[in-house]
């Protein structure tokens, strides 16, 4: 009897055990947690499961594409950093902004506009703990020491001078971060790796006050992909430790929050693998793509320790994650010729640019019995779809005054669809250039990159191509300009692109 009772409790031991680690989605089908990761410049073509000549392994990446779904057709709302955070929170294209071309920088004023609904003030009127760990890079509000002068405007310049930064207080609370857009907890940097100040700001406060100073690194002097340009720095806070930080932060906010009576979204921006380009020791050497793919290596297994964390908890059949990059990355031709590796795979262009390797990006979600595993979608797809993405698994209208270019592609997510869900896209550079795409036409009203490969611009001949003209279903590295021969189809592009402009709206 003695043995027999020992084994009915252990079996309701590991009965109980298993409902837990197995939670069925089916039990709260509205409300599972949300975790978006979002790498910092990684391209379609770094993940070995997307293109099967990369030169780096992604192993972790690579899971949740076979065990999720992978979007073939994703694109980052702009082809540089601060709009695609605009848009991926917001719902809405940051050209709408005050920001109509380049990124922010360490010490601008927030962007995201007061009162604005978010992703996170969404989710937090629907009941979710919220937090966003990582790369912040839309503005802060720092206070001045001296209110009758203004903070240095420190933009692309290398040499950033001494001291013009001095008028800012870094005791008092900063204004306009993510608290200030639904976010319960954040552990942010200001802005990109290579742009001071560096430091760590906990719920609006730095942890610790930039009391060092860097004089900066050059990529002529140290590599290609090492820099950062100088400026104050924290004592805690060390360039090689930064996305280890960022990801133990992540993961014990995962352990903190599982299982909870309400769920909770992490936004998760990564500061990886931007620039600069600092693998630790155990990663150095791994992969084939010089020091950039050893990056996007650790950058992997970052992901791969939240991925754990998420299993450990208990907690995989009730989360769902998202994986995705801001933009392209800044892969030039001239470590594509030293390399052998197609970091943005075949599409034309880099980083900044508008064309697609500017915004074509990868984007992975994995939810365990909800997404079926191995499901490829060739939807159109653009970050700022989150918002009303969301609100479809919430079964919730998007909130009045938001999302105003963001679809709900959450069928897409679960199913073969093949109606198209968008209309139309609109891609935006670094320099302000603009792009319609409509099923399978891409328009482009300029010519030249409008981001960082040359020709940046380029001023047409008499009796050339105003514009560009491309079919991406057949010609999807932007080869052939058909601007010329279908003149209908770029006057009905050019208006439906000024027709959304004007709007303010695209749905």
């Amino acid at each position: 009897m003695k043995n027999l009772t020992s084994i009915l409790l252990t079996l309701i031991i590991l009965s109980c055990s298993e409902k837990q680690d197995t939670k069925s989605p089916e039990s709260n089908p509205q409300k599972p947690n949300i975790i978006f990761i979002l790498a910092d410049d990684m391209g379609y073509g770094d993940l070995s499961s997307l293109n099967p000549d990369s030169k780096i392994a992604t192993p972790h990446m690579d899971m949740v594409v076979e065990q999720g779904v992978h979007f073939t057709d994703a694109h980052s709302n702009s082809a540089v950093c601060t709009p695609t955070r605009y848009g991926i929170l917001t719902g809405r294209y940051a050209w709408r902004s005050r920001l109509k071309d380049g990124v922010l920088w360490g010490y601008d004023t927030p962007l995201i506009e007061e009162g604005r609904p978010t992703v996170a003030s969404f989710l937090k009127d629907n009941g979710y703990q919220t937090a966003c760990i990582g790369k912040w890079h839309l503005g802060l509000g720092w206070q001045k020491k001296d209110t009758t002068k203004d903070i240095a405007d420190i933009k692309w310049a290398d040499d950033v001078p001494r001291g013009v930064d001095d008028n800012v207080d870094y005791s008092q609370k900063v204004t306009g971060g993510p608290d200030a857009h639904g976010f319960d907890y954040s552990f942010v940097i200001p802005a990109s790796l290579d742009m001071s100040p560096y430091l760590y700001v906990r719920n609006g406060y730095a942890t610790q006050e930039p009391t060092d100073y860097t004089e900066g690194k050059s990529q002529e002097a140290d590599g290609r992909g090492v820099f950062w340009r100088e400026g104050k720095v924290a004592p805690d806070f060390e360039f090689d430790q930064v996305l280890p930080t960022i990801i133990d932060s992540a993961t014990y906010f995962i352990y903190e929050k599982a299982n909870q009576e309400n769920p909770f979204f992490l936004y998760l921006p990564l500061a990886s693998p931007h620039t600069p380009w600092l693998p630790t020791a155990h990663y150095q050497g791994k992969s084939s793509a010089d020091t950039y793919g050893d990056f996007v290596e650790m950058t992997d297994d970052m992901i791969g320790r939240v991925l754990s964390q998420v299993k450990e908890s208990g907690i995989s059949q009730n989360t769902l994650i998202i994986i995705t990059s801001d933009n392209g990355c800044d892969w030039r031709p001239s470590d594509i010729k030293e390399t052998g590796h197609l970091g943005n795979l075949h599409f034309k262009g880099r980083k900044a640019d508008i064309y697609e390797a500017g915004h074509r990006v990868p984007y992975l979600a994995l939810w365990p019995g909800v997404i079926p595993a191995g499901l490829k979608s060739d939807q159109i797809l653009c970050t700022t779809d989150l918002m009303a993405t969301i609100g479809g698994i919430l079964k919730k209208a998007v909130p009045a005054g938001g999302g105003e270019d963001s679809y709900n592609l959450w069928p897409a997510y679960t199913s073969n669809v093949e109606t198209p869900i968008r209309e139309s896209i609109i891609h935006h550079s670094l320099n302000g250039f603009f792009a319609i795409r409509k099923g399978k036409w891409k328009y482009t009203p300029h010519l030249g990159s409008g981001g960082f490969s040359d020709p940046k611009t380029i001023q047409p001949k008499e009796g050339e191509p105003m514009g560009t003209l491309y079919n991406m279903y057949d010609d999807v590295s932007e080869t052939t300009n058909l601007y010329g021969q279908y003149p209908d189809v770029v006057r009905e592009l050019a208006a439906l692109l000024e027709k959304h402009k004007s709007e303010g709206y695209t749905k």
